[in-house]
């Protein structure tokens, strides 16, 4: 069977050691803190440019600086409590004490995304701006951010993709070594990579197209709607390819379904999707 082995690459960048402390910069760190910063200059660049938003931006760019800090807590802590609370509720309520240890791994994007909505309200509304017109700025960052997670995820080999036989399978290690009932190498979807080409690359451009050449940021909704609907459908999608969580997985569910046949991630895309299509419906009847 074709595969790809899985490079070389250390999950660290760097390790600094002084006395008997210790302190490693990784590649999922480094992820969160570039998606963060990068997001944010795009998000001024925008408040930089009143056209885009019909002749009045929403907020002095000055302002987005405190936007930063309320978008780095809602990230954190709603991703981790998405985790504890969608993948592993069991466990978490059993030992409370390791629900803070998020250095341990652990996150939910799904967790992460209502955290982000959660704060950019509560900021919006101090400041006096329009929810659903950050919602739209955010909208056209939040692909940087993905896109360099998926990264760090393949990076990481984790959350890798089911077993198969197509020539671009990676051979991750520690994915077992039984495939299709056949011992030996086990070849899997890098399903991280599609992700991060779906949820980022590809939803990222057309943001960037329908904002900069399109003149949605005029219509309150558009963009927002385009990207909930648009990585709700590449989740759900990808999520065919993906590995399930262990803890879904047994003898009698090998697919890791919760629901009707679909996986969690499955499940917590569908409201995303029709959440996307109202907000892109509700843009459009506000232009007729």
């Amino acid at each position: 069977m074709d595969y790809i082995p899985f490079p070389q690459i250390s999950p660290e960048i760097f390790t600094l050691t002084l006395g008997g402390f210790s302190f490693s910069l990784r590649w999922y760190a480094l992820a969160y803190i570039a998606g963060l910063l990068i997001g944010w200059r795009m998000i001024i660049g925008l408040m930089k440019r009143p056209p885009l938003w019909g002749g009045v931006a929403p907020a002095e760019p000055g302002k987005i600086e405190d936007l930063l800090s309320w978008i780095i807590v809602g990230v954190i802590l709603g991703g981790r409590l998405g985790f504890v609370l969608f993948y592993q509720p069991g466990y978490y309520f059993a030992h409370p004490g390791e629900i803070l240890k998020i250095w341990q791994g652990g996150m939910s994007f799904h967790g992460g995304f209502l955290g982000v909505v959660v704060a950019a309200w509560a900021w919006a509304a101090r400041q006096g701006v329009r929810p659903l017109q950050i919602a739209d700025a955010l909208a056209l960052a939040a692909p940087v951010g993905l896109f360099f997670g998926r990264i760090a995820n393949f990076i990481n080999a984790e959350l890798w993709g089911r077993p198969t036989t197509m020539p671009w399978g990676v051979a991750f290690p520690g994915a077992g070594q039984d495939c299709f009932g056949v011992s030996g190498i086990c070849a899997r979807h890098p399903s991280q990579l599609y992700e991060a080409a779906l949820e980022g690359l590809l939803l990222g451009a057309v943001l960037l197209w329908g904002i900069y050449r399109r003149g949605w940021l005029q219509h309150s909704g558009r963009a927002l709607g385009v990207f909930l609907a648009g990585y709700g459908a590449s989740r759900f999608f990808v999520e065919f390819f993906r590995e399930a969580d262990a803890q879904f997985i047994s003898e009698e569910n090998l697919r890791g379904a919760v629901f009707a046949g679909m996986s969690m991630g499955q499940l917590l895309s569908l409201p995303m999707i029709v959440a996307g299509l109202y907000f892109i419906l509700s843009a459009r009847k506000r232009a007729a």
